[in-house]
């Protein structure tokens, strides 16, 4: 994620949620940006939301683009670290399951809806490079898992990340997401590719997805 540089000490009371002024500035452009649009969203403004200088901002942010990096890095790189501590040991359909749960989770739990800013212009730049590759990565991982389930030629292998994504024009047409949205999804993942006894398997998935072992009979 770029950034200028470390910044200041905040020398005011926060205008809005965030542990630094970094944060402030994040959520003040994600909300310009998912309401107001990128384009017309300058620096200017993103400074006036947080309620400091704009020379303040370029301490933590060099450009605009800069702050859309680290916006878009930051819907993708939980996921994959939650992928990545996934015990290759829990069969196929468990894992994927967890993964749907989880991701959808992220996508949901923001304040603005991030990921409807996936298709802009801008992030087919050079500068998101690795933001267009960590999603990738991540829709790989799901066409595997998916793969291990109803086989590496089955057209069904690249829905379970397209479910996932829905989320976001679901939150876009309604931004009242039902809680319930990323279970809903991650047992969608499921029975498009034909997974029986789905309960079992969301049981397990559910308890990586919370960080609890489970210690069901029959695992």
């Amino acid at each position: 994620m770029t950034h200028a540089g470390p910044g200041r000490p905040r020398l005011r009371e926060p205008r809005r949620p965030g542990a630094t002024a970094r944060a402030e500035i994040l959520d003040a452009a994600a909300e310009l940006f998912t309401t107001r649009g990128f384009a017309s969203t300058s620096t200017r403004l993103i400074a006036d939301a947080v309620g400091i200088r704009q020379a303040s901002l370029y301490n933590h942010f060099a450009t605009k683009n800069d702050i859309l990096v680290a916006l878009l890095e930051d819907t993708v790189e939980p996921t994959i670290e939650f992928d990545a501590g996934l015990d290759d040991n829990h069969p196929a359909a468990v894992r994927l399951c967890a993964l749907a749960w989880f991701d959808t989770a992220q996508l949901c739990a923001g304040r603005w809806n991030l990921g409807a800013l996936y298709l802009l212009p801008e992030v087919r730049t050079e500068q998101f490079g690795r933001f267009r590759a960590e999603r990738e990565q991540l829709a790989v991982r799901y066409r595997d898992l998916a793969a291990e389930i109803v086989g590496e030629n089955d057209p069904r292998a690249g829905l379970p990340f397209r479910l996932v994504e829905s989320a976001i024009a679901i939150r876009a047409d309604d931004e009242r997401v039902d809680a319930k949205l990323p279970e809903m999804l991650a047992t969608a993942s499921l029975d498009v590719l034909g997974v029986s006894e789905t309960a079992a398997v969301k049981r397990r998935a559910r308890a990586l997805v919370i960080g609890v072992p489970d210690l069901s009979p029959g695992r």
